[in-house]
């Protein structure tokens, strides 16, 4: 059964975005705090056969995945009361390429050990799913970013943005840069022939 996320004081409920929802949630929301979650790391392991891929050919995005040594920033929005049903049903449509909800904790910088959101929904694509491409040689993966183009655009677009998104923030992720750099280094080579 999904996870329901629980209602603040006021209605609302928050949501934790580690991937596109980092640089385009699009969807309404009344405020928004950066955190992280612990246990989970965030991999490009997740096929998209339905937004940077297509089936035969899939694209690469990210999902969370459990660490016992990692944690992984993102963005957190709380979602007015009256939004929640609208956002649900779609962000279930947008995820639905192998995403499940899941509850997590969200720390800070400044939540000293104890979380500074409890029951926060997560949309993270677990192993089992049929979309799952899981672990490949770093340049098999970029190379793959680099090729892929889906119905909502290049699968390269969804990296680079994403690694600008985490810069901005002041997020540090040595996987999302490193084949960041590895796709610049294809779109150069690219833009050069």
């Amino acid at each position: 059964e999904a996870y329901d996320p629980p209602r603040t004081a006021s209605g609302s409920i928050w949501i934790f975005g580690y991937g596109s929802l980092v640089w385009r949630p699009s969807f309404p929301f009344i405020s928004k705090v950066v955190g992280y979650v612990k246990g989970w790391k965030r991999r490009f392991y997740q096929g998209s056969t339905d937004h940077r891929g297509v089936p035969g050919n899939p694209g690469r995005v990210v999902t969370l995945l459990r660490s016992d040594t990692d944690h992984a920033w993102g963005v957190c929005y709380e979602v007015a009361s009256h939004e929640v049903d609208n956002v649900l049903s779609y962000l279930d449509y947008r995820e639905k390429g192998g995403y499940t909800r899941a509850e997590v904790d969200i720390f800070t910088n400044e939540s000293s050990g104890e979380p500074h959101l409890r029951g926060v929904l997560l949309y993270t694509a677990t192993e089992e799913n049929p979309e799952y491409l899981g672990p490949a040689p770093m340049e098999s993966i970029a190379d793959q970013i680099f090729r892929s183009v889906g119905p909502s655009g290049k699968n390269s677009e969804y990296l680079l943005e994403l690694a600008k998104a985490l810069k901005a923030l002041g997020i540090q992720d040595e996987h999302v840069f490193e084949l960041e750099s590895r796709v610049q280094k294809l779109l150069e080579v690219k833009s050069d022939s």
